[in-house]
């Protein structure tokens, strides 16, 4: 099994930038892709970004393209999501996901197996 503790969410205005951090332990954490989604209150839970087990392929939701980017280092076991121009409607819990069998980005929140606590993000206007 494989735990995943999410870290640096926060409170930022409106244009700001955050980046979240997703650390790995347990089963091997390079073999697999990597994903963040998202859930605010009263919605389901989105997808937001993915990374593959390389890193050489990503794939991101529509509504934050051009904005966050999702990263990882295997030598440190760790994805990130830097977040820029955030906006109000990125307000929300975001996690981390893995444990699943896909080598390639998926947004299928029914891929991954294994899921982080959260990190709250706020934005302000």
């Amino acid at each position: 099994q494989v735990q995943l503790v999410e870290s640096g969410g926060g409170l930022v205005q409106a244009g700001g930038s955050l980046r979240l951090s997703c650390a790995a332990s347990g089963r091997t954490f390079n073999a697999y892709a990597m994903g963040w989604f998202r859930q605010a209150p009263g919605k389901e839970r989105e997808f937001v970004a993915a990374i593959s087990w390389s890193g050489d392929s990503t794939l991101n939701a529509v509504s934050v393209k051009g904005r966050f980017t999702i990263s990882r280092d295997n030598a440190k076991n760790t994805v990130y999501l830097q977040m820029n121009s955030l906006k109000p409607e990125d307000t929300a819990i975001y996690y981390c996901a893995a444990c699943t069998v896909e080598r390639l980005p998926s947004n299928n929140y029914y891929d991954y197996k294994c899921w982080g606590q959260g990190t709250q993000v706020t934005v302000s206007s």
